[in-house]
This record gives structure tokens, C-alpha cells and sequence, in this order.
């Protein structure tokens, strides 16, 4: 089956080319009943909009949301939801140079092994452009989430060599979007917006790492063996443009652990309940859910697309230079944090409606 739809019962299908008419997508398995809140998804989908801010692409897109199916009144119906969103500033003639020529890094000669073909216009269906879909399914999912007390918040954390050093528990990620670099640190949020700039000036870019936290979430959630929670968080992770890693809890730290440090061990909360007194799991034990806040990181690569000449081949296997141009991201990672909660919001969802089958 392509890869073009994500969830189970929860489902996010999109469809859409970075310099087609438009794209878009639909969302299957919404319950019925749900009064959408149309103005918080596109508050999301501005906060991750071409132009969104300066430390990004000067494309500018409004990415307004059109509503095709699916809602009433602003309430869901159960059916599908399809909705689509019009391309509007793309400027395909600035790819003219690629018909013939393999990016270094991007999908170009992958996707032409595997199809025969490929759209050299931004990148076709392998730009990052596809990712405002998710952006609309995921804010869908956040409203349904709400109504369990589930809140989804994500930030960036490194840029480059700029790290964020304060413990996730003193954070406020309120306060992430206050910054255009979407740390919620202000000093840590200075020194990453000054590395992108000068990344940028050297016709350069830079990677860096969002971190997210899930809160309010109920234990149970997850489905052993091949479906459990952090699987599934993780594919849904690796699935966004430029990431390559991914990690819950202590993560890759827990390689240089002993089990007497690393193990979280048990307490008993004001009402009675099991809570854990440590949360090195990261919220997940067993591929299910504990109840405690669930804790992961996601890396993002730098953008492969240089504003500085780079050696490729064309497609005779001819040795060629091409020519930084054209507008683009000098650092993915601050727009990337509405589309990893997003794709959080989507996984959860889908597991909170699966939790309801699992038992009488």
C-alpha cells in the first residue's frame, strides 16, 4: 500500500506536490460530535507557514484552510473531513536548473530509481511543503485529545552547538512561540537565532534537535508487540523531512547506565494511584503508556539545499556544479515544531481511540 496514510483508526491521508495547484488531505475516523475550534487550526498552520518567520525560507504562503467535507456548523459529522490548502507563491521556473541534476541529499535520484520519474519542481511530493497537511490533521487530533486532558508541547532545543542546558521541568513551553527560533529559553533563543544567521550568510545550514512533552496522559495506552506507543511515535518522527534520529526517556543514555540507576522505580500518588518516582522511560514501559508525562527527542539533519555551489552528477553520470539559488530554510528545526506535535497528536489520538477495544 503507498505510503500516504498514517493511523489505523485515526487516519491522516495527504495528498499534494510542493508546486501543484494545491494540497491537502483527508482525515478519517474523527468521532462524530466534536466542535472543531477551525480559528486553533489555523493558528497552528501559520505557525509553521512559509514566512512564518524570519530565520526561515522567504516564500510566503497563507495556507489557508478550505473545508471540503466532513463538518457542520463547525461540528464533525463522522464522515471524512477533506480539506486543501492552494499553493499561491510557488515559483517552479527557479527549477528549471534540476530537471537533469541530482541534488546532493535530497530524494532526487531515489525517488527517480524508484519511480522512473520525479517532480524536480521543490521537490514534488518529497518536500517539506507536504508537512502543513499533517499540521491540519494533527490539530484535529490535539481537539480531540482535549477532551481527555491530553496537552501536546514541543520546542527546539539545539540548534547546531547551541544547546538548551535548562532541565525540561523548569521549562515554559507557553512561551516557545514568543521567539522565532521557538526555544523557550530568551538567552538560549538569542544565540540560536545569531547561529542561523550567520549559517545563512556563509550560504550554509544548520541542523538541531526539538524536544516534546506529553501531559495528562492516561496509563494503557499502547499495542504489543509491533504497535507499541514509542514505535509508533517513533515511525510517526522519522516519517517528518530531514529527522534521523529519534529517542524516548533516557534514550541512547541509558546505553551507558546501570539497570539499578536507569530503572524507574514505583510510588504511590495523593490518590491512591502508581505513579513512577523517576521518569528515565520517558512515560513508556512496555510500549504502554505509565501515566507519567511521556518524554522524547527528535534530530533533524541540516537542509541539504546550499546558497553555495556543490558537486553533483546530471543523469548521464556527468560530473557538475550546481549553483546554490532559489528560497529556502537555513534551519529546518523552528517550523518543524508544529509538525512533531502534530504527528504526536495524530499517534495519541489513534492509540486513545484503540484503547477503547481493548477491553469490556
Amino acid at each position: 500500500m503507498p505510503g500516504n496514510t498514517f493511523g489505523l483508526l485515526f487516519r491522516l491521508t495527504t495528498f499534494g506536490e510542493s508546486h501543484g495547484p494545491a494540497i491537502g488531505g483527508v482525515i478519517d475516523g474523527c468521532p462524530s460530535g466534536l466542535k472543531l475550534d477551525l480559528e486553533a487550526v489555523q493558528q497552528e498552520l501559520d505557525r509553521r507557514r512559509p514566512g512564518s518567520t524570519p530565520l526561515g525560507t522567504s516564500r510566503k504562503e497563507s495556507d489557508r484552510v478550505e473545508w471540503l467535507s466532513g463538518i457542520l456548523d463547525g461540528v464533525t459529522l463522522g464522515s471524512p473531513i477533506g480539506f486543501l490548502m492552494r499553493n499561491t507563491d510557488a515559483r517552479s521556473g527557479d527549477y528549471d536548473h534540476l530537471k537533469d541534476v541530482y541534488r546532493p541529499g535530497h530524494a532526487d535520484r531515489t525517488w527517480e530509481d524508484k519511480y522512473g520519474i520525479r517532480d524536480h519542481r521543490g521537490g514534488g511530493r518529497a518536500s517539506a511543503r507536504e508537512t502543513a497537511c499533517r499540521v491540519v490533521g494533527g490539530a484535529v487530533a490535539r481537539q480531540v485529545l482535549a477532551h481527555q486532558g491530553v496537552q501536546v508541547q514541543a520546542w527546539v532545543s539545539r540548534v547546531g552547538e547551541v544547546a538548551l542546558e535548562i532541565p525540561v521541568q523548569e521549562l515554559d513551553p507557553a512561551s516557545t512561540y514568543a521567539s522565532d527560533v521557538r526555544c523557550p529559553d530568551p538567552e538560549t533563543a538569542s544565540r540560536m537565532a545569531a547561529a542561523i544567521e550567520a549559517a545563512r550568510a556563509e550560504g550554509d545550514t544548520l541542523g538541531g534537535v526539538i524536544g516534546a512533552r506529553v501531559s495528562g496522559m492516561q496509563a494503557g495506552l499502547g499495542e504489543p508487540v509491533f504497535d507499541k506507543l514509542h514505535a509508533d511515535l517513533g515511525k510517526a518522527m522519522l516519517s517528518i523531512n530531514a529527522v534521523k534520529g529519534f529517542q524516548v526517556g533516557s534514550g541512547f543514555a541509558a546505553a551507558s547506565m546501570r539497570g539499578s540507576v536507569h530503572n524507574d522505580a514505583y510510588r504511590v500518588g495523593p490518590a491512591g494511584d502508581v505513579r513512577t518516582a523517576t521518569n528515565r522511560s520517558g512515560g513508556v514501559q512496555g510500549g504502554i503508556s505509565n501515566g507519567e508525562d511521556i518524554l522524547f527527542d527528535v534530530a533533524f539533519k541540516p537542509v541539504s539545499t546550499l546558497m553555495r555551489d556543490q558537486s553533483t552528477v546530471d543523469r548521464e553520470g556527468r560530473a557538475v556544479t550546481l549553483e546554490g539559488k532559489g528560497r529556502h530554510d537555513p534551519c529546518v528545526v523552528p517550523r518543524a515544531v508544529p509538525v512533531v506535535e502534530a504527528m504526536t497528536c495524530l499517534v495519541l489520538a489513534d492509540h486513545l481511540l484503540r484503547q477503547r477495544s481493548a477491553r469490556l
